[in-house]
């Protein structure tokens, strides 16, 4: 008889389950994730939808048109029409008042050179306001065109058929110098401006007494005599200063015609006078 030794010493063929603890889950609440969500959510919700109900309550006015344009209503006007000006504007009698962008028909009316600065307005229940401050023409300047100059020295239309001629003329300046040196070019526009306005000032030498502002680069301004062109030289400082001393014989010296060669004011404490 044989017997199966191969079996001993060896272990035994056996599985032993491993020790496990078992943990108790808890049921998730989703009412704790969802009720704030549904909460906000709702909130959000109610907002929206009376934005939606406003945009459309808005759109619902302005196509009932509830409140027509019946007047438009024009100030500051003296060179410009009223008529020019509602043309200008674009709006019609009828169109609703709520629809216009009042910013769009300002920039419109503002195309106009004439116009310096322009204000737009409503008032219900059917106005449309539009207030007018125009440019104020000082001096024509010639800039190889003919241009108006305003008072801040900007000129902004250029002359054409019917446009007066009755203003001092800057000449000395052309549009090839606007374009090589704007910041010069203006300075010296601007300067015409405070001589124009120095001119104003005097009541025996006046602005109508003078035909032509000429500005020389190297020398300043040159003004010339409305009565024989009288050149009289004033540089590019202390007009006021200047043309008081001279109004004190400007008469005098008128009466010495045309003997007159030239009147030279650009100094500190005297005036030359020179006679062909």
């Amino acid at each position: 008889m044989m017997t199966d030794l191969r079996h001993i010493g060896a272990k035994p063929n056996r599985k032993v389950a491993r020790n496990r603890t078992k943990v108790r889950k808890e049921p998730l609440d989703l009412r704790k994730y969802l009720l704030p969500i549904i909460r906000y959510g709702s909130r959000y919700g109610l907002a929206l939808l009376v934005v939606v109900l406003l945009f459309a309550a808005i759109k619902g006015l302005m196509q009932t048109t509830p409140f027509p344009v019946q007047k438009v209503d024009v100030r500051g006007v003296q060179r410009l029409t009223r008529e020019e000006i509602v043309t200008l504007t674009g709006v019609l009698p009828g169109q609703n008042l709520l629809s216009l962008h009042l910013k769009a028909v300002g920039q419109q009316v503002a195309r106009n050179p004439w116009v310096a600065s322009v204000r737009v307005q409503r008032f219900f229940p059917g106005t449309l306001a539009v207030s007018i401050t125009e440019r104020q023409p000082v001096a024509v300047v010639n800039l190889g065109l003919l241009y108006y100059l305003d008072n801040q020295g900007e000129p902004f239309k250029p002359l054409s058929f019917g446009d007066t001629l009755d203003l001092p003329v800057v000449t000395g300046l052309s549009e090839d110098a606007l374009a090589a040196d704007p910041a010069g070019t203006r300075e010296a526009l601007k300067s015409a401006c405070e001589l124009l306005g120095a001119l104003q000032q005097y009541g025996s030498f006046i602005l109508a007494d003078v035909s032509e502002i000429h500005y020389d680069r190297g020398h300043g301004f040159t003004l010339f005599t409305t009565s024989a062109a009288v050149p009289i030289r004033i540089g590019t400082d202390d007009f006021s200063g200047k043309l008081a001393r001279f109004a004190r014989i400007y008469q005098t010296l008128m009466t010495q015609q045309p003997g007159l060669h030239y009147i030279d004011l650009d100094y500190i404490d005297r005036i030359v006078v020179k006679k062909s």
